[in-house]
């Protein structure tokens, strides 16, 4: 379950080619090495209302959270951590050039406790690699 929800000003979008920002993190996260690929989703979703820092019309943001599975120790999520955000921090490298610009990324690990999952994608992955 590495699942990495993108959040953005809509007005961004304008400006950026979003897809190529989900792409980078799809493929920093492939190839961190420590995500299983059945389990990877990337997703970005503009904000229809957003109020950034001093509320000037040309200040935009990108929050990135990736959820994660337990078991992985901080240094490894740490190193992952960085390649993703280096990932997209080059796709973003226009507006990170702006005083206008934030990006953030947090990492989140979900109780295993607490979560539930239905996901034959599993399946044929783990077939196809056989």
């Amino acid at each position: 379950m590495p699942h990495l929800k993108i959040e953005y000003s809509s007005q961004l979008a304008s400006s950026v080619d979003i897809g190529s920002v989900c792409r980078a993190a799809y493929t920093a996260m492939k190839e961190a090495g420590i995500f299983p690929l059945a389990g990877i989703r990337v997703r970005a979703y503009a904000t229809d209302y957003a109020i950034v820092a001093d509320d000037m019309e040309n200040n935009n943001f990108a929050a990135l959270t990736l959820s994660v599975g337990s078991g992985r120790d901080k240094q490894t999520l740490k190193a992952a951590g960085e390649q993703i955000f280096s990932a997209v921090q080059s796709a973003l490298k226009e507006p990170l050039a702006t005083s206008h610009f934030a990006l953030s990324l947090e990492i989140r690990i979900i109780d295993p406790d607490l979560n539930w999952k239905d996901t034959p994608i599993h399946s044929r992955l783990s077939k196809s690699d056989e």
